[in-house]
């Protein structure tokens, strides 16, 4: 018969498939366990006020009409429910093709056995393959792993939550429209079991053999399947077995719950001795709770779970535990393991391992706190009459494991060596043995001048026999070499007594030394592969995948204590890496492509999880950096260039600087440990211990810098005055201390810190500032797809404490808080913000130098992009509340289109100008109150980002100044380029694919070097009466400002607050995002204003210039000397003459 698992055995290759299938899943299962959106969870009230009516469970397919009905009623609801569509199909779809795999799968192994019973597979049925070794294991494992994969959905995925996932996506997707889409049999499948992983939750009634049956599988396959394989050593060896027995037996719960014999002899043959197994890469079951229910099971368990057998069970690994752990720490002495030992000593050396990972196994599975609810009453007497029975203590069970693995690393290491060098070694010995042969024949010729020999014929002739005997040994045939070689040795101890030999020492040794040669040729041929292989089964510990985790403090302390420790954890991770052997078997005999993602998954578990254990290096030298820190700031004082002699022994200060010494050796210590490591595969994964320790220290250092920012920028808004210059002073602090720290160790753990301290540090201040912007977008960037986030070094995300999301946020709001228009005066001339009612200053220019030195450049560029997001959404808002209030006001229309006939042709003059102008204004007075704080606002922003331009321009000229100049001209030569390309298209001009001025756009903003008032924010439509609103809002303000000499235009009431820069500012920010014969019509609209009401004050004769004019000529002056445009511009709409006679009042 051909082998089973042979390429071009159809019914091995289909089956060996499946399983192979089914590890992928579980794997990817595993994968996406971490992503759930929390969102779906509806824990905390406002997720259920928000997201309630959008997140249904199956209660949704009960009444489709009305659910869908009540988002149709609701604009808002339906404009949430598109949003969070964009943000989550994405997720959405990759659970669903997870949850669809699961039920393809069973599908799949169902149409299999099907095939096996029609006879598809030529000279295969069901009973054919089960007589066959692999075919049993392979459909036992088939069996077995759907049950662990529905056990996994269950633990890791509540039901609800994945009833809520599976209705968004059939809502979501299209896939309910196509034919073939079984969406309704995976629904049937995954519905919710009612079954909770909470600890203290109650178990659902037929839990999980219910569960099981939902896709019902051919009893006559189960119940060949159930009665199971191959025993050889019991407790690790039926281990793999007992835990597919015991998923298997969920599909067949008749024979748990009736059949008494039989559960009796399953417990007998693997149950004996424990109770706590491992189902599937750490996942562990307790099966005192599993098989409560099932009244068989639980009677034949009972008899295991004597109260004598469990103190009897416990005893003898407390004993073991005692003699095994001298005996490793004697075996891993240095020198102690050298070849002719470990050759002679395989058996021996191979039952301590056993030993050894069979107490550990035991004493792990029957400890671990997550195999025993605290809420059973018996599952804690059990466990602590094991606690108490072993003596356990998990310092000591730990110590074994690393010593354990270590011996273990150690042998194999040896092993593979020997092995290597087996044949080379086998031939050198080979060759030693026969040429000493040949020269003791050449002695007894007599011609070799050894003393005293007498020739004899007879033992030359014998001795050249054995030298060509030794020369045929044959390497391949080991077993015939091996029974030579014990022959020849025999030989050569008779010839030495039987020819009175003895008497010469000198042939003595040559005797001695060939037998020698005989000896190491039987040891080395000894040295065979099963011993390696025996050492991987024995050695397996993917039992404490997950386990192991209650181990991590221990470990931690004892790196603390001994940074040399590492070295040794090496072993244990690697040990731990054995565990990938389980997942990744069957994908790797059946050359599937997921052979990568899945090893890349779990060799990321486990680089993780080593990752977590040293994070306690970086921690600790944290701790002892700030203590540097607080000494080099507070206590050693700056030596000063010259000195009196006699003060020297005050700035010595050597018990301080003794102190810094010890601090900053022990931070080199930690780091020499981690170092030590060695470069070493986990898995697939090459861990670098450098790496390692950079990463850390950059976590470390990320997770300090973010929780100081999150503390440090808190501001009340009640404070007066405000706690923002103190504040940001004292985070200024924090960070140069940081700062200072880093800089000052750099040199003592070899790593390049000011390149680390800047790209965390920008990373930090970038995720927050895309944290913030997410609240103004719809499609969220989630944190799995953002640039700045990563799973190594995670920047921790903190609870809002307001209504920001992050520090950033926060920062923002409290600068737009205290400089806002209606509570300050900004005058321009002077950067600077006045309280509008006690005229005293409120801040200044210096608050963004203060910015820079605490966040720095990455800091003010960050606030730059908020504050684009913030000016995006009041100029939608704004262009929101004119569409829909006021251009829909038919009272407010008709003002508007009088005005517009009065003031036909705008080249005239308007006859009765003031009346006709002051009649509109009043009549349109209601609609301006919004019109302004909207205009303000966004006037306000562009102050501050004008501000920031200009700090950051200043700074990067001071501290690059070739970087500034660099851009500045790259910018100018671009630009002329591209106006070249307008005028002449001939000429060249950056393609469509080309990112080169979106990136340089990116330089340019982080350099300062660009102008926010031509930046375009929005896209607009057409809309009527544009510009006569603007001139009508802007001569409605009018009123309320005046002219001040040494001021400009400052507000005349504060009870009334208008503040004319961000006025100015605003309307022009207004203006540019509209067609530029808007801003034409608008300025014509405001030199016929001055024109006209400079007639009538003519044709009155009134001396002096209105203060409407004055406002309006300054309006001009300041819209000119804002954009930069040619003074023309204004003066084509009013006589120069009117200018001088302004400037006269100026």
């Amino acid at each position: 018969m051909v082998d089973f698992l042979a390429e071009n055995n159809l019914c091995g290759q289909a089956i060996l498939r499946i399983v192979s299938r089914g590890n992928a899943i579980i794997a990817e299962l595993l994968r996406l366990s971490d992503f759930i959106p929390a969102v779906f969870r509806l824990k905390d009230k406002s997720d259920q006020q928000k997201y309630g009516d959008i997140i249904c469970d199956f209660s949704y397919f009960k009444g489709q009409e009305y659910y869908e009905g009540k988002l149709e009623a609701k604009p808002e609801l339906q404009d949430l429910d598109e949003e969070f569509r964009e943000n989550n199909i994405e997720i959405l779809t990759r659970f669903y093709l997870a949850f669809e795999s699961v039920h393809k799968y069973v599908v799949d192994l169902i149409r299999y056995l099907d095939d096996l019973n029609e006879g598809v597979y030529i000279q295969q049925t069901l009973e054919t393959v089960l007589l066959n070794e692999d075919g049993k294991q392979l459909l036992c494992e088939a069996l077995y792993l759907y049950g662990v994969m529905l056990l996994v959905i269950d633990q890791k995925m509540e039901g609800e939550v994945r009833e809520r996932m599976l209705v968004s996506y059939y809502r979501y997707s299209a896939a309910r429209s196509s034919g073939d889409s079984n969406l309704d049999d995976i629904c049937k499948l995954l519905r919710s079991t009612g079954y909770s992983s909470h600890p203290g939750a109650k178990r659902p009634p037929n839990y999980p053999e219910s569960y099981f049956q939902r896709v019902p599988i051919s009893t006559t396959f189960i119940s060949m399947v159930s009665a199971y394989p191959l025993p050889e050593h019991r407790s690790t060896a039926l281990a793999t077995q007992a835990a597919m027995l015991c998923v298997c037996l969920y599909f067949t719960p008749s024979i748990l719950q009736t059949q008494q014999a039989k559960m009796r002899e399953i417990v007998d043959k693997y149950f004996p001795d424990n109770w706590v197994i491992s189902i599937y890469m750490g996942i562990t079951v307790n099966l005192v709770e599993a098989w409560e229910p099932y009244k068989a099971a639980k009677i034949a368990l009972n008899y295991t779970l004597e109260t004598a057998n469990i103190r009897e069970q416990a005893g003898r690994y407390a004993a073991s535990v005692e003699s095994l752990r001298p005996q490793v720490q004697q075996l891993l002495k240095e020198g102690f393991l050298r070849e002719e030992i470990v050759l002679d000593n395989i058996p021996k050396l191979l039952n301590c391992l056993r030993d050894c990972n069979v107490a550990i196994r035991w004493l792990m599975l029957h400890t671990a706190e997550s195999a025993y609810d605290p809420n059973n009453k018996r599952l804690r007497q059990i466990k602590e009459q094991i606690i108490n029975d072993s003596k356990y203590n998990p310092k000591i069970l730990f110590q074994l494991l690393l010593d354990t693995a270590q011996f273990e690393f150690i042998l194999k290491e040896m092993f593979k060596q020997m092995l290597a060098e087996k044949q080379l070694k086998w031939e050198s010995y080979k060759k030693e043995g026969s040429e000493r042969m040949m020269e003791l024949a050449e002695v007894f010729s007599g011609v070799k001048p050894l003393t005293r020999v007498e020739k004899n014929e007879n033992l030359q002739a014998w001795f050249r026999e054995i030298s060509k005997q030794i020369e045929s040994l044959n390497y391949e045939d080991s077993t015939a070499a091996g029974r030579k070689t014990v022959q020849l040795i025999q030989a050569l101890v008779e010839v030495q007594e039987f020819h009175q030999l003895e008497s010469n020492l000198q042939v003595c040794q040559f005797l001695a030394d060939t037998r020698k040669f005989l000896h190491q040729m039987i040891r080395t041929i000894n040295i065979k592969e099963e011993v390696l292989i025996t050492m991987q089964i024995v050695g397996d510990l993917s039992y404490a995948w997950q386990i192991i985790d209650s181990f991590t403090s221990i470990m931690q302390e004892s790196i603390r204590a001994n940074p040399s420790m590492v070295t040794k954890l090496r072993a244990t991770f690697l040990k731990l890496a054995s565990a990938l052997d389980l997942p990744l078997l069957r994908i790797n005999q059946v050359n599937s492509p997921d052979l990568l993602s899945v090893s890349q998954f779990y060799s990321g578990e486990l680089v993780a999880y080593v990752r977590k254990v040293l994070q306690i290096i970086p921690e600790s030298m944290f701790t002892s950096l700030a203590k540097i820190i607080k000494l080099q700031i507070h206590d050693i004082m700056e030596v000063p260039t010259r000195l009196d002699k006699d003060k020297l022994k005050d700035y010595s200060q050597l018990s301080a600087r003794y102190e810094v010494a010890k601090l900053t050796h022990a931070i080199s210590v930690f780091t020499e440990g981690i170092l030590m490591m060695k470069t070493t595969l986990v898995g697939i994964i090459k861990v670098d211990p450098k790496q390692l320790l950079e990463d850390g220290i950059r976590k470390e250092l990320v997770k300090r810098v973010a929780y100081a920012l999150h503390k440090g920028l808190i501001f009340n808004p009640k404070a007066k005055p405000s706690e923002l210059m103190p504040k940001l002073k004292e985070m200024a602090a924090t960070m140069d201390g940081f700062y200072r720290s880093f800089e000052y160790i750099q040199d003592y753990v070899s790593i390049y810190g000011l390149k680390i301290w800047q790209e965390e540090v920008s990373r930090i201040i970038n995720y927050n500032v895309e944290q913030e912007c997410n609240s103004f977008l719809r499609t969220k960037i989630q944190d799995w797809q953002s640039v700045y986030q990563s799973t190594h070094i995670p920047i921790p995300k903190y609870p809002s404490v307001d209504e920001s999301a992050t520090f950033i946020g926060r920062l923002c709001r409290e600068i737009l808080r205290i400089t806002d228009p209606k509570m300050t005066c900004y005058i321009d001339q002077l950067n600077t913000w006045y309280d509008l009612r006690t005229h005293q200053e409120v801040t200044n220019n210096r608050l963004f130098s203060e910015i820079q030195d605490t966040l720095g450049t990455f800091g003010l560029n960050g606030l730059d992009r908020l504050l684009c997001f913030m000016i995006v959404k009041e100029l939608q808002n704004f262009l929101t509340v004119l569409q829909r209030n006021i251009l829909k006001d038919k009272a407010v229309v008709d003002v508007f289109k009088a005005l517009l006939t009065a003031v036909n042709p705008v080249k005239g003059i308007v006859a009765n100008a003031s009346k006709v102008y002051a009649n509109a204004v009043a009549k349109t007075q209601k609609i301006w109150a919004s019109y302004l704080e909207a205009i303000m606002k966004v006037g306000q922003m562009q102050i501050l980002r004008q501000q920031i331009a200009n700090e950051l321009n200043y700074s990067c000229k001071f501290d690059s100044k070739h970087l500034a100049a660099a851009l500045d001209n790259l910018n100018k030569s671009l630009l002329s380029d591209i106006e070249a390309h307008y005028q002449d298209p001939s000429l060249p001009y950056p393609k469509d694919d080309n990112t080169l001025l979106y990136d340089i756009t990116a330089y340019l903003e982080a350099a300062g070097i660009h102008n926010p008032l031509n930046k375009i924010y929005i896209t607009t439509k057409r809309l009527p009466y544009f510009p006569i609103v603007n001139f009508l809002f802007l001569i409605a303000q009018l009123p309320k400002m005046q002219y001040n000499k040494t001021q400009g235009m400052t507000c005349r009431k504060a009870a009334d607050p208008v503040d004319w820069a961000p006025l100015v500012l605003g309307l022009l920010t207004l203006l540019k995002q509209f067609h530029s014969r808007y801003t034409e019509q608008f300025l014509a609209l405001i030199g016929q204003f001055i024109r006209s009401i400079m007639e009538q004050c003519t044709s009155q004769k009134i001396p002096d210039m209105p203060s409407d004019v004055v406002g309006a000529l300054m309006f001009l002056e300041d819209y000119v000397r804002y954009t930069k445009l040619p003074r023309k511009v204004a003066e084509a709409h009013v006589p120069s003459f009117i200018f001088d006679e302004f400037r006269t009042v100026l």
